[in-house]
């Protein structure tokens, strides 16, 4: 059997798409960005600072995988020229064999080109950090905090299958079931470039397991995604602009799980954004976590009101993005679509186990076009 592909061409195509990833990853500003972080890696005092080393190593374990995963691509589209090369050079079975194992690789390079390209289209400013998601219940009721505990299962199983660490900083639970509202952290680069998409009002519609009559219910859920502060961002916050509130750290069903004042509630007047932080074990380490995310928050806000004005500079004023963004559909059919990109998915029970890398990356080739076309 003959493989009937354009081999020449497919792999010029490969070569083209490489090329211009290359350009805009550059793999020699990431070799000088190794050599640097591995030059602080090494001093003897790092780990007196804990979160500067973590920092660092972190860093560093990105931009050599980073590197890693360019060079190897680089070298996949070398061999698969080999492959074909030996293909072209045998006869009969053998010379089937080969093309065949060549037609499977170029299908292969071809998804890991595409996920490596989505990659490059993260070029945002605040693209790179870590991201703090937010998930609240909506209308709903009991089903809407059930969604909200659903969603954040999805947003962290999707993160260890990334091998991405994750960090729930306060959680507040309804009581009867799920959850009012969660807070964590996803620790890797480009987590808020990547989750960024993400945020929004998400549709749950299903037969309720909470109403005796088995009715169908359509409840909601808001994911927020802001990028994490870093130490250079500036985002000073005079103390008589922020009002904070302790009180006791609390489980499931108003179970008490810490017997001291160490929660803590922490409001930005001038805003009204409001931040609660118990997952810590003490109210000074409760107080730091509230203020990141309240920098966080703040950070996200000027950069909308930047944008906004931009738009209304330019004469525009039409919205980006919808206020319902997602259905998760499972009954009367089996359906999660994304109502901005189109894509779809038939398996939810995949979706909220994790499985949305299809729907992220729908959604920022979606934003960039978006952007080009602004």
């Amino acid at each position: 059997m003959t493989v009937a592909i354009d081999f020449p061409t497919e792999i010029q195509h490969l070569r083209n798409t490489y090329r211009q990833i290359s350009a805009v990853t550059d793999p020699d500003a990431l070799r000088a960005q190794i050599a640097e972080l591995s030059e602080q890696a090494a001093a003897p005092d790092l780990w007196d600072d804990q979160d500067r080393a973590q920092e660092v190593t972190s860093r560093l374990s990105h931009a050599q995988a980073e590197l890693a995963r360019v060079e190897k691509m680089g070298e996949r589209i070398e061999d698969l020229e080999a492959l074909v090369e030996l293909g072209q050079e045998e006869d009969g079975a053998d010379a089937d064999a080969f093309l065949e194992d060549a037609a499977a690789e170029l299908e292969k390079i071809r998804k890991d080109l595409a996920d490596l390209e989505v990659r490059t289209l993260l070029s945002g400013e605040y693209d790179q950090r870590e991201a703090v998601v937010t998930i609240r219940a909506g209308a709903g009721g009991v089903d809407a905090a059930d969604f909200a505990e659903m969603l954040m299962r999805m947003y962290l199983r999707w993160a260890e299958r990334h091998g991405y660490p994750t960090k729930v900083l306060d959680t507040s639970y309804a009581e009867e079931a799920g959850l009012k509202s969660v807070t964590f952290e996803v620790k890797a680069p480009y987590a808020y470039g990547t989750l960024s998409v993400e945020a929004g009002t998400h549709r749950l519609v299903r037969i309720s397991p909470f109403d005796n009559q088995g009715r169908r219910q359509t409840s909601f859920a808001a994911v927020e995604v802001v990028p994490l502060i870093e130490q250079t961002d500036h985002i000073e916050i005079p103390e008589n602009e922020i009002k904070v509130d302790v009180f006791r750290s609390s489980g499931p069903g108003g179970q008490s799980v810490n017997t001291t004042d160490s929660a803590v509630r922490m409001t930005h007047l001038p805003t009204g954004i409001v931040v609660s932080m118990q997952n810590e074990k003490s109210q000074i380490q409760n107080r730091a976590a509230a203020l990141r995310v309240l920098q966080s928050r703040l950070l996200l806000l000027r950069k909308e009101e930047e944008n906004a004005k931009k738009k209304e500079l330019a004469g525009d004023v039409k919205a980006s993005w919808g206020d319902q963004m997602r259905s998760y559909v499972l009954q009367p059919y089996q359906m999660v679509k994304d109502l901005r990109t189109e894509y779809e998915e038939g398996n939810p029970s995949a979706v909220f186990d994790g499985e949305i890398d299809g729907f992220i990356e729908a959604g920022i080739r979606w934003r960039k076009q978006h952007e080009l076309d602004d």
